[in-house]
């Protein structure tokens, strides 16, 4: 008995992967790392680099995966502290640059260089950070709660109480009548609003 629990308790072997597997896994993992990058910046250049210098801190920290965790997980928490240390480093207001927020949600349609919105991606842009990052990472990105809350350091009770405040606030700023619009298409009515994150964010995806 005290030798099944001694094996019980002994710490688990550190495995780590090759670096050709490790280079494939994290080629994967990419274009949502894209997608969330843009998710929180709201500036396709900005996310790019964040994805670049992602990449160049997860392959130097290579030794230190785990072999068969979750890499997609991992380098969003990468990704994730660097924004944040860049919005220290800037001296944002607040959780969010409300001037950048504010030049994305007036700009034309036709002059959204930087970053290619829909009226929902819009809608994101007016959210509380907390709840934006929640809403992509569990409806977009399809981590649990669990993982979710991994991933931005909270208890798995403050990501459910952020996705169902940021529904909700989602919900309203969608049906805001001075919500800028870059197109006038079909009625989203009854579609669920995750859902239709997840066909954003999707398409952002794919955009490379």
């Amino acid at each position: 008995m005290t030798d099944e629990i001694e094996a019980e308790d002994a710490p688990v072997e550190h495995v780590a992967l090759s670096d050709k597997d490790f280079k494939e896994q994290l080629g994967l993992v990419i274009p949502q790392l894209r997608a969330f990058g843009r998710s929180l910046s709201g500036d396709r250049d900005l996310a790019d680099d964040l994805v670049q210098e992602t990449l160049m801190k997860a392959w130097a920290a290579r030794g230190r995966f785990q072999a068969g965790t979750n890499m997609r997980a991992w380098t969003f928490i990468i990704l994730r502290n660097l924004y944040f240390s860049q919005v220290r480093r800037r001296r944002f207001r607040g959780e969010w640059d409300d001037l950048t927020a504010d030049r994305i949600l007036a700009a034309p349609a036709s002059q959204d260089r930087h970053v290619e919105l829909g009226d929902l991606q819009r809608a994101l842009l007016q959210l509380p950070q907390s709840q934006r990052e929640a809403l992509i990472l569990v409806g977009a990105g399809g981590f649990a709660y669990e993982e979710a809350a991994e991933i931005c350091g909270v208890a798995v009770g403050t990501i459910k109480s952020r996705v169902a405040r940021g529904r909700v606030a989602l919900e309203a700023a969608m049906s805001d009548p001075s919500l800028p619009s870059r197109r006038d298409g079909p009625d989203n009515e009854g579609v669920s609003v995750l859902d239709t994150i997840m066909a954003e964010v999707s398409e952002l995806s794919r955009n490379r």
